[in-house]
């Protein structure tokens, strides 16, 4: 089997989160891990399950907007973000929009947001699941937060929280 991780990502966790991902599902499948910008649509094709991230801003998807915001952020001189190397690239919105078809193909949804509740923080990860289910994927799972706090890392115990539930996309996929 085949799966296919698909980030977007700003400061680097989504990306880190992903790479989690694709390594509790290697267990069980083949995995590729690629941001949205660089996603084609025969990746796409071959893949038997498909998990979308990205970042939550302003309690939903990032926008062009929001990114460069976050980059000129990430630049500053007292800042210690980095810049995801694929932070420019469109996001997973803008793949929405370009009318991915999903054909039935089994699929997740995750985000990262700040750790605080959803109700003040947002949660991507419910939007990118409605798209999913829009775009024709069938969702073998709720979406999924995975935490950063107000310094924009990784709280402790996510990168690993990340790879255990996809531990568990894998046996439902592959049971």
């Amino acid at each position: 089997m085949e799966a296919l991780v698909v980030y977007e990502s700003i400061f680097g966790n989504t990306h880190q989160i992903a790479d989690q991902i694709a390594n509790g599902l290697r267990p069980t499948m083949d995995v590729s891990v690629t941001a949205v910008g660089n996603l084609t649509p025969e990746m796409l094709a071959a893949a038997e399950l498909v998990v979308v991230g990205g970042p939550t801003h302003a309690h939903s998807l990032s926008r062009a907007s929001t990114r460069a915001d976050g980059i000129r952020r990430a630049e500053l001189p007292d800042s210690e973000r980095r810049v995801d190397p694929d932070a420019e690239d469109p996001g997973v919105r803008e793949w929405f929009e370009s009318e991915p078809d999903g054909h039935g193909t089994n699929a997740a949804a995750f985000d990262t947001r700040v750790d605080m509740s959803p109700a003040i923080s947002g949660r991507a990860s419910k939007r990118i699941a409605k798209r999913l289910r829009h775009h024709g994927f069938a969702l073998i799972a709720e979406p999924e937060s995975f935490l950063v706090n107000r310094d924009d890392r990784l709280v402790v115990g996510e990168a690993a929280r990340a790879r255990t539930w996809a531990t568990t996309l894998g046996q439902l996929v592959t049971a």
